[in-house]
């Protein structure tokens, strides 16, 4: 049985143009189908939160008894969800980077028939993420970004919904040492309940800051956190 020639080996063998294209089309499909995934994750948590938020503040306000504790208390569950999401955000923001840095550098020129890419090095790029794949974010980043769009709304409501159940029952409140009074819950003081409940909104209120005052955290999935190569390096 004769050797194989190694230069008809596959590996030298230099790719013809439509070979290579092809091969770029179907890489472009997979990534856009894995980016489309771990997107539709993202709604999933999302909703998940929004349900439940809403099934405890309508539980809650059925009955005069059921206690404002619950409120409190969701917020840790509510809390689960976002670091769910924003670990699932992380991931996402892999594929949809690289689904992005092949529309812009293979993608467009095609469209445009100009056939130069806008960033000469973007096959290195995309070579190196799938040899070594990289977050293009991190932790803190993820939270703040989906705090931002999302679960700020989901946490000020449920912070609106406590101090309306906390003026409204047992009796409506007439006065702040009357709210103050029905803060307190289970033997904690009101002002424990109502000071942990200040700094957590805080909290949240930071995350909802830094994702849109600091330039680092300022690019998104629309303006283009991809677009800086800093992120794909090791």
């Amino acid at each position: 049985m004769s050797k194989p020639d190694p230069n008809t080996d596959f590996e030298a063998t230099p790719l013809t143009r439509s070979e290579y294209i092809a091969a770029m089309v179907h890489f472009y499909r997979g990534e856009v189908h894995r980016s489309h995934s771990w997107r539709q994750r993202l709604d999933h948590t999302t909703n998940w939160a929004v349900v439940t938020s809403a099934a405890i503040i309508t539980f809650t306000f059925s009955e005069t008894k059921h206690t404002h504790l619950l409120l409190v208390l969701s917020n840790f569950i509510v809390l689960g969800f976002l670091a769910i999401e924003a670990r699932r955000f992380r991931f996402f923001s892999v594929y949809r980077a690289r689904v992005r840095m092949l529309e812009e550098n293979f993608i467009l020129p095609i469209v445009t028939r100009t056939l130069a890419s806008p960033k000469k090095d973007w096959r290195e790029f995309i070579a190196m993420d799938l040899d070594v794949p990289k977050y293009k974010m991190s932790l803190l980043h993820s939270l703040a970004f989906r705090v931002r769009y999302n679960y700020y709304w989901i946490f000020s409501a449920l912070a609106i919904s406590w101090l309306l159940k906390v003026w409204m029952h047992p009796t409506p409140a007439g006065s702040l040492s009357e709210l103050y009074a029905h803060m307190g819950v289970a033997g904690a003081p009101g002002w424990l309940v109502g000071g942990a409940g200040i700094a957590f909104f805080i909290l949240i209120t930071w995350l909802n800051l830094l994702a849109g005052h600091v330039p680092a955290l300022s690019e998104d999935e629309i303006h283009g956190y991809e677009s800086d190569l800093r992120h794909w390096k090791l």
